[in-house]
């Protein structure tokens, strides 16, 4: 390899043309988390190419190690952060052994960052059953096809099971199938994080009271 695929350090230009994207003090006199993350969400739609509301959401096996994967946040209210997928993939075993979760967002666009860590619930049946009939028909078909996270011969094996899938839902709606539901990571501690020049970053945490549910707030060092 002639050149190096890992970009330099920032020079003192480059930091100087970061520094006003992330200048707002006013959120450090905020009281309250989530109306903040909802206003960095938005920013998010409107600047980043394709997903804003990815996530990476951390769980720990059976042995204890750590796991991590890119999911797709599906909703968020004062009850917490709200994603759906198979429960029988391994990202769903690990959360009924272990129900407690982490998740990173990552807007590069917006050179900012949030953490979330918190204990897992899964979302109630009506509300499994209303994300999954707003999806595409196509991919409520997928819901049915796919033993998740377990070995596939190859792909022709894959798009047999999708024919046949297919054709049993023909001229029908395609029900959500008992697999596949919905689980909310209700936080405890969320932080904020915002590029600053030459490493000085911002960081903002918010902490839960398991009293009264209250957020307390501060900074944290880079």
């Amino acid at each position: 390899m002639t050149q190096s695929v890992i970009p330099p350090s920032p020079s003192r230009e480059d930091y100087a043309a970061q520094l006003e994207a992330n200048a707002d003090e006013t959120i450090f006199e905020r009281n309250e988390p989530i109306a903040l993350f909802v206003e960095w969400l938005e920013a998010a739609r409107a600047s980043e190419p394709n997903d804003p509301n990815a996530m990476a959401l951390a769980t720990v096996d059976a042995d204890g190690h750590p796991d991590v994967r890119m999911v797709l946040l599906k909703d968020v209210d004062a009850r917490g952060f709200t994603f759906f997928s198979n429960q029988e993939s391994a990202k769903g075993e690990q959360l009924w052994a272990n129900p407690s979760a982490a998740l990173l967002f990552h807007w590069k666009s917006l050179r900012r960052q949030v953490r979330v860590r918190g204990p897992v619930e899964p979302v109630s049946l009506a509300e499994a059953d209303a994300y999954f009939a707003s999806r595409a028909r196509e991919s409520r078909i997928g819901a049915w096809v796919s033993d998740q996270s377990r070995p596939l011969t190859d792909r022709a094996t894959l798009e047999t099971r999708v024919a046949d899938q297919t054709v049993r839902f023909d001229g029908q709606e395609v029900p959500r199938p008992d697999s596949w539901t919905g689980w909310r990571v209700k936080p405890v501690q969320i932080e904020f994080w915002r590029d600053r020049p030459f490493r000085l970053h911002d960081r903002l945490r918010f902490d839960r009271a398991v009293e009264d549910q209250s957020w307390s707030r501060g900074r944290l060092w880079p």
